[in-house]
């Protein structure tokens, strides 16, 4: 089930400092430019294992926020986990952190923001936590906390 689009600006608007808006200048990646739904939350560093993990369960049209810690370097994300993440039913994944297969994410109907691209695969030990309140330029996101996407940004709900 596909929740409506809610334009940003305007539910800001609507309910100003009561919601959360994160500054990071996420890139908006995946097809679909507009997702919303309850987070869900995997810290990991430069480890994809945990996020594969989680997104291979129902989604249930939850958004994935991850604190990739800001790493470039390796990404936690490519076209395999995208499509397991589309076909359990997740609105979208948000990464703190990098992305690959940029092009073949850009197909699919699944909202994604990540602050970038680059080849290199991430290491799969396990390393992270999952369900954790997380820390975004200054924006708490705690598990089941409501996340709003569009091309404008990210609010998450207090």
């Amino acid at each position: 089930m596909t929740a409506p689009s809610v334009n940003t600006a305007d539910l800001y608007d609507e309910l100003g400092e009561d919601i959360q808006s994160i500054a990071i200048q996420f890139q908006s990646l995946g097809a679909r430019t507009h997702f919303s739904g309850p987070a869900r939350t995997v810290r990991c560093f430069e480890d994809n294992a945990l996020l594969k993990s989680v997104v291979s369960g129902p989604g249930e049209g939850a958004v994935l926020v991850v604190d990739g810690g800001g790493s470039l370097s390796r990404a936690l994300m490519g076209d395999m986990i995208a499509e397991i993440a589309v076909s359990n039913g997740w609105s979208g994944v948000i990464i703190n952190g990098a992305i690959r297969d940029r092009e073949a994410i850009s197909s699919l109907p699944l909202g994604v923001k990540a602050l970038g691209s680059n080849p290199r695969k991430s290491t799969k030990t396990g390393a992270g936590e999952t369900d954790v309140e997380l820390t975004l330029a200054g924006v708490i996101i705690k598990p089941g906390a409501m996340v709003y996407c569009d091309p404008d940004g990210v609010l998450v709900e207090r």
